[in-house]
């Protein structure tokens, strides 16, 4: 009798310790996802898409590691916009937010924002935070101040870290940051940024003007990397949107001198807006260069927790490059050839980089070529966590990620509605891109046509030889367009 009911005992245990690794498991399946949006970003800045003069060894890591898609859009080609349509999975002709509608100044005392996201929005957070996530913004918001109804707390995070007003990220040496409602002083002193210098009389003294002693993505690092750290036993969503490398030009001395020498450049002296700076081109580069080492730190301590293959990293960025302030997307061919910078919705200001690396999961070393666009985010999220979307204009592309190519739906085309530079009409449908420009001022402006399979970089119109396509567009636009709450945004 003794050995038989040591026998049960066994069993018993063996089959309680099977349920419980089985729950664990199932605990256990649920990714982590860290977003990581870079701001103001080229298509060709990062290595796995040909940079050349800027190193980003830890981007190039999640490129051989992973994924990287080489249609991948924006939803529009500025900030705010961009991050909303990024976040509730809306396009330009659907977005709350279509444009970057500005409230208050420039200095603390006017800090109000731009306009919020409505109350009871879906955002990719608040979906995230139904499915047991907890959920993190670290970085830059744009999307409603605090105590407003756009408030990060109030659009599904549980935490948040950052700048909430565009204005204040034109300086990378803020007097404050805001935490979960909170003003948290820095310890720097304000800085006009938008103040040039005498190119005559400028000295280095005049430059060191414009530097300041807390580095504003240094500390957004050091919270994300606290969140990681608390919530290392819970599924977490984190959503990473730096700043960087958006003008002004600004970065610690020490990821300056690294490229100090490198390049023949002479000091901008803020004369097309923007702080001055003594080296642009080298600061320009280390900004770049910065972001990749927050990057890596990301993953050092993902890897650290034994997070590391649970855990999802995606990176991409809201528009492309500027054409102002001391940035020269020339000399750095930061679009590869592509036509346009940001605020154009031609290829240069709407196709960004976008890499994905889920170790296990996602193919090392794979390049998608699916035409993809950020407002994708949210019905990839939906998938992932079982949940069922009413409305969106996405599509999922987690089959892409897992290597499920048979299973992945596609967009019979891509819309994009931008109400700023005069007005303008993109539409992507196969290989074939129209474009409408200054239609505020003309709506009779013409599209014009373009096959981005022999002609990626827009060069030849093609619109006179295939109206039928154009009567498509036209009908597109007509499906696809409703009227915006902001008078200024409807222009159709």
């Amino acid at each position: 009798m003794g050995n038989k009911l040591l026998l049960k005992l066994m069993l018993i245990a063996a089959f309680s310790l099977q349920c419980g690794t089985s729950f664990s498991q199932q605990n256990t399946k649920k990714p982590n996802v860290v977003y990581i949006y870079a701001d103001d970003l080229g298509y060709a800045e990062i290595g796995p898409y040909g940079q050349k003069k800027i190193k980003t060894p830890n981007l190039d890591k999640i490129a051989r590691e992973g994924m990287k898609f080489t249609d991948h859009y924006t939803g529009t080609p500025v900030c705010a916009p961009a991050r909303a349509m990024l976040m509730t999975g809306k396009h330009g002709g659907h977005s709350y937010i279509r444009g970057n509608f500005e409230l208050g100044g420039f200095p603390d005392s006017t800090e109000r924002g731009q306009m919020p996201l409505k109350a009871g929005t879906l955002t990719v957070a608040r979906l995230m935070q139904q499915a047991g996530y907890k959920t993190a913004l670290v970085g830059k918001w744009g999307l409603g101040m605090n105590a407003t109804e756009g408030s990060p707390l109030k659009q599904g995070f549980d935490d948040y870290y950052g700048l909430l007003d565009q204005k204040q990220a034109h300086s990378f040496y803020p007097t404050h940051l805001w935490e979960n409602e909170k003003w948290d002083t820095l310890g720097n002193t304000f800085i006009n940024v938008h103040q040039p210098l005498d190119s005559v009389k400028a000295t280095d003294k005049d430059f060191d003007y414009y530097k300041g002693k807390v580095y504003a993505p240094e500390k957004m690092t050091e919270k994300a990397l606290a969140f990681i750290d608390k919530n290392k036993e819970n599924p977490f969503f984190l959503y990473l949107p730096y700043p960087l490398p958006h003008v002004s030009l600004q970065a610690p001395d020490r990821d300056v001198k690294e490229y100090i020498g490198k390049f023949k450049e002479r000091p901008y002296y803020g004369q097309q807006g923007y702080a001055p700076n003594k080296y642009p081109y080298s600061t320009y580069a280390a900004m770049i260069t910065f972001l990749d080492k927050q990057v890596g730190l990301i993953m050092k301590r993902l890897k650290d927790l034994g997070l590391d293959e649970n855990t999802i990293i995606m990176f991409s960025s809201d528009n492309g490059p500027t054409f102002n302030g001391g940035v020269n997307a020339k000399f750095f061919n930061s679009v590869d050839g592509l036509k346009g910078l940001k605020m154009d919705v031609y290829e240069g200001g709407i196709r960004e980089p976008f890499l994905a690396r889920w170790p296990g999961k996602i193919k090392p070393g794979s390049t998608s070529n699916l035409v993809s666009a950020q407002y994708d985010l949210l019905a990839t999220m939906a998938e992932l966590t079982g949940q069922k979307l009413e409305d969106t204009d996405g599509i999922s592309f987690l089959p892409t990620l897992t290597g499920k190519d048979d299973q992945q739906k596609k967009h019979e085309y891509l819309y994009f509605e931008f109400p700023e530079k005069g007005g303008q009409l993109a539409i992507r449908m196969g290989d074939w891109k129209g474009v409408r420009v200054n239609v505020k001022k003309d709506p009779k402006s013409p599209w014009q046509l373009f096959n981005l399979k022999t002609d990626r970089n827009e060069t030849k119109d093609q619109a006179a030889n295939h109206p039928a396509i154009i009567q498509q567009f036209n009908e597109i636009v007509k499906k696809e367009h409703q009227d915006s709450h902001v008078k200024a945004w409807n222009f159709l």
